[in-house]
């Protein structure tokens, strides 16, 4: 046990959870139990029983059992489970949840199968989605996304994206990050990186010794060296403004006017249609610190406010679409009846690929695809794993991906991102998965490559376009 060892005891005020008597202890000792996530189990805890389900996503390494052990962090818990049923979870890769290679960590996408995962393990069909710090970006993303299992998105101290850019003055220079990168090679790492953490954080709490020690303990089991270092790397290619405008359910967007993400969570408020946005006094990131109850005041105040029986009728949705290179040639060299048949077995390879990677189906007319999927990644991989398929018929094909907003109605999808990726699959090469900078910004962490196809002008759509050629 951490408190065992005098260099790690922890704050009289922050003992082990059997210590903390009263609510905290009862809360603490919840079953914690475990979500299947494809081959990675997920860890949660439910408590609370009101009308709404509340998801906390946590941030960074921030992992929810240990919380119990910090009276601050316990009446946070307590105070959102007053107003629904709340549901913590840790992200894979830190805390109870199955460690996972640092060199594997996860992007966004898979992280919101994980938070999907745990909705339907407990029976959870709409979901209040809160999200803070680097929580936030994936619940941005899972709700523009997921619209249909989300109730409302409430965004704390958040960022859309975290590295300075030409258009995103705002964002850290590299030199932050070497830094930061620095502390993770001393011998005493966690203590390190903990105080950095803490000075941007909840700057206040560096004069007490007691809870700085506490802290530096949360963080030694939240994840490990390899892991905190592949957060970071996957932080410095977060980049989802795209996705704001896309935002169609109720959105609280809430932070302390002297904290670390001001600036950051300010444009996420600005940039998020009809978004609520609050500024608050504190210089505290963590919601839990500072004046908490202030903070979670505003929450409950916006989700009473909510309304539980509207459906959305939007969706964020990532598109292919393919078709055969030189198709017109290869049908004049068969004849219509081979031809027909080559047809026929290239339906079959493209759609048995389309639902290995979870697509749905639009249109399959003529010689390519049009399919839609919840995540971009798995885009991608389903065009090369069809581009593969295909090369068993003697058959090459080009594709085009883009994510961006559709309307959905009686199976079809309508939307100007719909003539968009069909005019990126037309300007691919032979051989090629061709996708949009929205495509590229979204995959951060997948292990996508991507060359540099330069701006493109797109037949019938405003503007220039950035594009990418996508290699897996």
């Amino acid at each position: 046990m951490l408190q065992q060892d005098p260099s790690l005891e922890l704050p009289a005020h922050a003992a082990v959870p059997a210590a903390v008597g009263g609510a905290a202890a009862a809360d603490a000792a919840r079953e914690v139990s475990y979500a299947r996530s494809g081959d990675v189990r997920i860890a949660y805890q439910v408590l609370g029983d009101g009308p709404l389900d509340l998801v906390l996503v946590h941030g960074w390494v921030c992992t929810f059992q240990p919380g119990w052990e910090y009276p601050k962090l316990a009446a946070f818990y307590r105070r959102l489970a007053s107003m629904g049923r709340l549901i913590l979870f840790d992200k894979r890769g830190t805390g109870l949840s199955d460690r996972v290679s640092p060199e594997r960590l996860p992007d966004l996408e898979t992280r919101m199968d994980d938070v999907r995962a745990v909705l339907d393990a407990v029976d959870s069909r709409r979901a209040v989605i809160l999200g803070f710090s680097e929580g936030g970006s994936m619940s941005t993303l899972f709700a523009a996304t997921h619209p249909e299992r989300t109730l409302a998105l409430v965004l704390v101290g958040t960022f859309a994206r975290m590295m300075y850019a030409p258009d995103y003055t705002i964002g850290h220079r590299d030199d932050v990050y070497r830094k930061r990168f620095a502390g993770l090679e001393e011998d005493d790492w966690a203590s390190t990186v903990t105080k950095e953490w803490l000075g941007r954080v909840a700057p206040d709490l560096l004069s007490d010794e007691a809870t700085v020690r506490w802290y530096i303990s949360y963080v030694m089991r939240g994840a490990s060296p390899g892991a905190v270092a592949a957060l970071w790397r996957m932080n410095q290619q977060i980049d989802i403004r795209d996705v704001l405008p896309t935002i169609a359910v109720p959105s609280l967007v809430t932070f302390r006017s002297q904290e670390y993400f001001v600036e950051r969570t300010r444009f996420m408020g600005e940039q998020i249609p009809g978004a609520h946005v609050i500024e608050l006094p504190g210089n505290d990131h963590l919601p839990w610190e500072g004046d908490r109850d202030a903070l979670l005041d505003e929450v409950e105040r916006f989700l009473a406010g909510v309304q539980t029986d509207v459906e959305p009728d939007r969706v964020l949705a990532t598109l292919l679409f393919t078709d055969i290179v030189g198709s017109t040639a290869k049908a004049a060299e068969l004849g219509d009846r081979a031809w027909q048949d080559l047809l026929t077995k290239h339906d079959r390879l493209v759609r048995a690929q389309v639902a290995r990677f979870r697509g749905r189906e639009v249109d399959m007319a003529g010689d390519g695809i049009f399919a839609t999927f919840d995540g971009p990644a798995r885009a991608v991989r389903c065009a090369w794993a069809i581009a593969d398929a295909l090369e068993t018929l003697g058959l090459e094909m080009r594709a085009g991906v883009h994510t961006g907003e559709i309307q959905q109605a009686n199976g079809g999808a309508r939307g100007i991102a719909v003539h968009i990726a069909a005019r990126i699959a037309a300007s691919a090469g032979a051989g090629e998965v061709r996708v949009s900078s929205t495509v590229k910004d979204l995959v951060a962490g997948s292990g996508i490559a991507f060359e540099e196809r330069g701006e493109h002008e797109l037949n019938g759509v405003p503007g220039t376009w950035r594009l990418f050629a996508a290699r897996v």
